[in-house]
C-alpha cells in the first residue's frame, strides 16, 4: 500500500516529463517539415484529424456509460477549446518556430508558466499568499524561470564543445537563429508569445471545463474534432493551391501522425488527468524541460551548437522550475491535510455555505 501511495506521488511528475520528451520530437521535426514547404495551415487540419480519429474509438468504449450529456454551454466550451489550441496556439506557434529554429522556441516557450500562473490568479484559480513560504517560492521560481529564458534568448556567448557537438560550430548560425532577418526574428517573437498566452487560456478553460464533462477521452476526441472543423476552415481560405494539401510517405506524414498521436490526442488526456489533480498551472510549470531537451537533441542529432549563454539560462531555468514545482507540491499537500482533517472532523463542522463551497472549489485547483 505504501508502495503503490508512492507511486501515484510520482505519476503526475512522470507524465509530464514524458509529455516534455514528446513535445521536444515536435519541435526538431514540425520545423524541419515547415523549412522543406508544408503549410502550417494544412499541418493543423492534418494534425487534428489524426488525433480524433486516434482517440475517439477509445473515447466510445471506455467512457460510454460515465460520459455526461452534452449541453449548450459545454459545447460553446468545447467550441472555444478547439479555438484557443488547435487554431490560434498551433498554426501561431508553427509561423513562429518557422521564423527562428527549433532550439529558440522551444525556449521562448518558457514564459508558459508565468503567463499560466498570472492568469490563474486573475481568475481565482491560483491562491496566494505573500506570507506562506509556499506561495514565495512558486512566484520566485516563475521569475527565475522567465529570466533563465531572457538569457537564453538574449545573450548568446562563446560556444560550449561538447564530445558530440565539437564539428557542429559551423551550424551556428542556424542554430541561434541569427541567420533570420531582425524583421522575422521579431515577428517570430510575437507570435509564439501569443500562442504561449492563448495555450495558457487553453488550459485554464480545459481545468474549468473538466468539472462539469470528467471525461477525459471524450474531450480530448471533441476538441480535435472541433479543431479539424475551424482550422480546416481557415486553410481552406488561406491555401487556395490544393497541391499544399498534397502529402505523401515523407516527413511531412510522419509530423503530421507524430504530432496528432503524440502531442494532441496523448497531450491533451494527460493534461486532463493532471490538471483534475494538480491544477493547471503544475502543468505548464514543466515546458521548461522541453527546451532542455531540445537543446540536447538539437545539439547531438542535427549537430547545432550549445552556447555558453544557453547553458547558463538552462541551469538558472531548472533553479526557477524547482522552486515552482516545490510550491506547488506543498500547495498539493496543504490540500490533502484539509481534506483529511475534514473527513475526520465532519460531524462537528457547520454546514457549507454557498461562499464556502465557491471558496473550496477555487481551492480545489491549487
Amino acid at each position: 500500500m505504501e508502495l503503490a501511495g508512492r507511486w501515484r506521488k510520482l505519476m503526475p511528475y512522470m507524465a509530464m516529463v514524458f509529455l516534455q520528451f514528446g513535445f521536444a520530437g515536435m519541435f526538431l521535426i514540425s520545423v524541419a517539415s515547415l523549412r522543406q514547404g508544408m503549410s502550417h495551415y494544412v499541418l493543423v487540419v492534418y494534425r487534428n484529424a489524426v488525433a480524433a480519429v486516434i482517440m475517439a474509438p477509445f473515447a466510445l468504449w471506455f467512457e460510454r456509460k460515465t460520459r455526461p450529456k452534452m449541453t449548450l454551454s459545454l459545447f460553446y466550451k468545447i467550441l472555444a477549446l478547439g479555438l484557443l489550441e488547435p487554431v490560434l496556439d498551433q498554426n501561431f506557434f508553427y509561423m513562429g518556430a518557422k521564423n527562428t529554429s527549433a532550439t529558440f522556441s522551444s525556449a521562448l516557450t518558457n514564459v508558459l508558466p508565468a503567463v499560466t500562473f498570472v492568469n490563474a490568479i486573475l481568475l481565482r484559480m491560483e491562491r496566494i499568499s505573500i506570507n506562506e513560504r509556499r506561495s514565495q517560492a512558486k512566484i520566485a521560481g516563475t521569475m527565475i524561470t522567465v529570466a533563465g529564458a531572457a538569457v537564453m534568448i538574449l545573450f548568446s556567448g562563446p560556444v560550449v564543445n561538447f564530445p558530440w557537438s565539437r564539428h557542429g560550430s559551423s551550424h551556428s548560425a542556424v542554430a541561434d537563429g541569427t541567420s533570420h532577418s531582425s524583421g522575422r526574428m521579431l515577428m517570430g517573437i510575437f507570435m509564439i508569445l501569443f500562442s504561449c498566452f492563448c495555450w495558457s487560456l487553453f488550459f485554464i478553460l480545459q481545468s474549468y471545463t473538466l468539472r462539469s464533462y470528467p471525461s477525459e477521452l471524450s474531450l480530448t476526441t471533441l476538441i480535435c474534432a472541433m479543431g479539424v472543423a475551424q482550422s480546416g476552415a481557415l486553410a481552406l481560405v488561406m491555401e487556395r493551391d490544393i497541391k499544399a494539401w498534397a502529402i505523401g510517405f515523407d516527413m511531412r506524414l510522419f509530423t503530421a501522425v507524430y504530432s496528432g498521436i503524440m502531442c494532441s490526442g496523448v497531450a491533451y488526456y494527460v493534461q486532463g488527468i493532471v490538471i483534475q489533480e494538480r491544477g493547471p498551472v503544475f502543468v505548464t510549470a514543466f515546458s521548461p524541460l522541453c527546451m532542455i531537451i531540445v537543446t540536447v537533441l538539437g545539439s547531438f542529432i542535427l549537430s547545432e551548437v550549445i552556447t555558453l549563454g544557453r547553458l547558463i539560462g538552462a541551469i538558472i531555468i531548472v533553479i526557477g522550475l524547482y522552486a515552482l514545482i516545490w510550491g506547488k507540491s506543498n500547495d498539493h499537500v496543504v490540500q490533502v491535510v484539509r481534506e483529511d482533517s475534514f473527513d475526520k472532523h465532519k460531524v462537528f463542522e457547520l454546514p457549507f455555505t454557498a461562499t464556502n463551497i465557491t471558496k473550496a472549489s477555487n481551492l480545489e485547483q491549487i
